[in-house]
């Protein structure tokens, strides 16, 4: 029977200065590289066809290293992944994912970045993509347009965790370890499905939507966005830091309020409802690879008190979990892009995963 793991080493502690030291310096790691390739005749799970689907991706490290494809979260990119706390935590000399031995890939999901997408011209009548889609459009990123036949690692967060036990069930003999961040292996429920509802349904109700033939950006949008975001990530330890009484507080609403809207309304809607069936738990058993899931006890998303994540891990083979305790370093939800926080179990299980014949 798995053990969870409930202990954590010193960069855990809310004493170990180590977190701090790892923080402060990131690790120079290569330039990055941004490419596309084009999916000939694509076809959606609804049985749609596009004739191109223009995929782009970013790549850090040469194609001569071991291969490892990294997965952003709901309306991200592949470029977004590339920051002090993430990229400079793992990409760099003697780092987990060392760039000079890795050749990582950031692609940006379907619908996503700079990936064909709704606003690009079809709008609302885009075909409606789920998760799956956007994993088959990785995979045949990964397999025609890059020629890979193995992965050695996919690891993802938020939405890319989702699509990484997507990836675990759908392809289980492709890759040796899987890390799937911030989320669940199973179907959407409770308040993470409700509100996603309430912002798809938000927008659709927008009088400025006119049903996804805008000719302005809805009014509100921005408005929705921030209230989401608020309800659903940065940890509550770390908001109530920022915001201890009530005149600060209304200043960072004002803040988040006053940044302009910069994405596209239809890209949105689709982006959040791709999540709608998501449900890797009737394949579970199926994932042959080294698997650690990593989650946040103060992931508003993804409440540890619901033993989810617990329970399901059982049915993996080669699968343990971790929580990160909640702390005054954590950001309930986005506290995963620290990858300080996490990194050690990264290496760990890059040391222990066997290498499966190619």
């Amino acid at each position: 029977m798995k053990e969870p793991v409930t202990k954590f080493i010193g960069m855990f502690s809310l004493a170990a200065g180590a977190l701090i030291a790892l923080s402060i310096q990131a690790a120079d790691y290569p330039a990055s590289k941004e490419a596309d390739w084009v999916a000939r005749d694509f076809r959606f799970h609804t049985g749609e066809v596009l004739p191109d689907v223009r995929l782009h991706y970013t790549t850090v490290g040469a194609p001569s290293g071991e291969p490892v494809l990294i997965l952003h979260g709901t309306a991200g990119s592949g470029a977004t992944l590339l920051t002090k706390d993430f990229a400079g935590e793992l990409f760099g000399p003697g780092q987990p994912l060392d760039a000079s031995r890795y050749f990582i890939i950031l692609p940006d999901a379907l619908g996503t970045g700079k990936s064909t997408r709704p606003s690009d011209g079809l709008r609302a009548r885009f075909p409606k993509y789920n998760y799956e889609d956007m994993v088959l459009a990785q995979y045949r990123l990964v397999t025609e347009g890059l020629g890979l036949k193995h992965l050695r690692l996919v690891l993802g967060n938020s939405m890319g965790g989702m699509q990484t036990w997507i990836w675990g069930v759908t392809y289980p003999e492709f890759m040796d370890a899987l890390v799937p961040m911030a989320c669940q292996p199973t179907e959407m429920s409770g308040r993470n499905w409700m509100l996603r509802r309430l912002l798809v349904e938000a927008i659709r109700n927008d009088p400025d939507w006119n049903g996804g033939n805008y000719s302005a950006q809805p009014r509100g949008i921005q408005r929705l966005l921030v209230q989401f975001g608020i309800a659903t990530s940065g940890g509550s330890q770390a908001l109530y830091n920022q915001a201890p009484m009530r005149a600060k507080a209304d200043a960072l609403v004002a803040q988040r309020l006053a940044q302009p809207f910069r994405g596209d309304a239809n890209d949105v809607l689709f982006q959040w409802e791709s999540s709608d069936d998501y449900n890797p738990s009737p394949g579970l058993e199926r994932i042959r690879a080294a698997l650690v899931a990593i989650n946040s006890a103060d992931d508003e998303r993804n409440p540890t008190e619901l033993g989810i994540l617990e329970r399901e891990i059982k049915r993996v083979k080669n699968g343990r979990y971790v929580v990160i305790p909640a702390s005054d370093q954590t950001r309930g939800h986005g506290t995963t892009g620290n990858a300080a926080l996490w990194k050690e179990h990264l290496a760990d299980l890059l040391q222990r995963a066997p290498r499966m014949k190619k």
